[in-house]
Formats: C-alpha cells, structure tokens, sequence
C-alpha cells in the first residue's frame, strides 16, 4: 500500500508490515550554483535534515527511500557537498537504519559521498510489493511494469494560480496520472531492439517472465522545498505541445494521460484535473 503522507513532500510504502519512508530530490548543496552567480544563501542541509527527522518520528519506518537528487551538481562533487551529505545521512542513520538511494540525474559521484549502511540501488529503479519507484530521467527496469503503480521524483510538479490582477502564486503538488501500459512497453522494448511476436503484451510477457501491469504513475513534490518547480499548469495544450514541456521519457512518451491527471495539494486538498487547472496560471 503506497499512501502520501500529508502535509510533507513524502510517500508511506507499507509491505508485509513494514514502513518505508519515500522522498524525492532533496538537491543538498543547491546553495553552491546560487553562490557562483552571486547570491549567498547559508547552508539549509540542516532544515531538511529537521524536517525527514519531524516525519520520521511521526510514522516510525523501518527504512528510507530517497528516489534520486540527492545532492545538486551532475557530474562532480563540490567542497560543500563532501560536508553536507555525509553530515546529512549520519544524522540520519541514527534515527533509521536502512537507508537507500535510486540515483538520479544529478548523482554523479554520489557514492563516495555516502555512509557506507547506505544501499545504492541501480538508477532503473527498484520494485517493492505492487509498485515500481524510480528518480524519472532515465527508462524503468522492465521489471517495474509489471507493477500497477509507478513513482517518479525528478519533475518538482508546481501549480501557478493568478489573480485577476496577475498576482502570481505557485504551489507544490501531487500529480496522479493514468498510463497506457502497452504504448510503455512498446516503447521499451523498442529501446532493447527486442522484436514483437504476436503483441506487444506477449512479447513483454515472453521477455520478461510476467504480465504488463502499469496502470498509474504518480509523480512527487520536492522534498526540497527552496527550489521552486515545473509549473504543470503552464504550457501548450495541443496535440504536439502538451508533452514538450515536461522532463523525463517516461512523461515525454505520449503514454502517460497526462491532460486527465489528478492533481493534489500537500495538505491533500484535490485541484482537478490537470488539464483544468490551466485557465488558473
């Protein structure tokens, strides 16, 4: 059973009675890129820290989950990350003993940056009971469409609402979202130039040893509030455009419905549909 928990940018799995605590794109050391171009902004590795510790205390998990964007810079480590995430984990080691990381796309180098109780899972994902998690800049394991439920990070789904005197407001969101499971795996077995037999839903069968699944994806707020995000309410609606603005192929492969998904403030206060809530930007 997957469940937000509100009012925090965080996820419940629970599976044969075990908890496990689910965040997303916690980008530590985010401050750094602002530095380079002049703004100094104090190190908030601390508040994150305080506010997974408020949650952790609450629900009790047996374990962690961070879905990628563990740490800001892609490629490299800087001085302030080599500082920040090891403090970062250590503190939460004492609270939570198991501890894992899907990487996502600014992870590089990420590893030597970690307590060694920390597990680092392959950026394609890792399934637990009936759902199937990944960061969402890169394609799943196969494995995980066999999941009913998909959860991404990566996106940082915002809504903008304006007055009618152009006051701008944005808000962190949920986005709960259908997805065509065939149109998935086409696209996926394509990608491994694995040929289709009689149907695509066979072949994915045959390949990988069980039926396709994926009915779901939800996508996760920043657990790192300070960053802003992708307005979701914001940009073209036609045909050709809806797609465009949004980051990850899972979203960019026209399999996702994305015109008729659910969206959810933290407190769990339901907007409407996506599609909808454009008039509102």
């Amino acid at each position: 059973m997957i469940r937000p928990l509100t009012p925090y940018p965080a996820m419940l799995v629970t599976e044969n009675r075990e908890k496990i605590l689910v965040v997303a794109d916690l980008h530590i050391g985010w401050e750094v890129s602002l530095t380079q171009e002049g703004v100094y902004v104090p190190s908030q590795t601390a508040k994150l820290q305080k506010k997974l510790n408020e949650i952790v205390k609450k629900v009790k998990p047996e374990g962690i989950l961070f879905l990628g964007d563990v740490k800001h810079t892609i490629a490299k480590a800087e001085v302030e990350e080599w500082r920040d995430v090891p403090q970062f984990f250590e503190g939460i080691s004492r609270e939570v003993s198991e501890l894992m990381v899907v990487p996502g796309n600014h992870d590089g180098n990420l590893e030597p940056l970690l307590p060694e109780n920390v597990k680092v899972l392959p950026s394609t994902g890792i399934k637990i009971g009936d759902t199937g998690f990944f960061h969402g800049h890169t394609w799943p394991s196969p494995e995980l469409l066999k999941c009913k439920n998909l959860v991404i990070g990566h996106l940082h789904p915002i809504v903008v609402f304006r007055d009618p005197i152009g006051f701008r407001i944005t808000s962190q969101v949920w986005v709960e979202a259908k997805c065509n499971s065939v149109k998935l795996a086409e696209i996926l077995l394509r990608k491994l130039r694995i040929k289709v037999k009689e149907s695509i839903a066979e072949t994915f069968r045959e390949e990988f040893g069980g039926a396709l699944k994926v009915d779901t994806l939800f996508i996760m707020p920043a657990f790192n509030d300070f960053l802003g995000g992708q307005p979701v309410n914001v940009g073209g609606v036609g045909k050709e455009e809806k797609y465009r603005d949004f980051i990850g192929p899972i979203l960019r492969s026209g399999a996702v419905h994305i015109e008729e998904a659910e969206v959810y403030m933290l407190d769990g206060t339901y907007l409407g549909k996506l599609g909808q809530l454009k008039t509102l930007a």
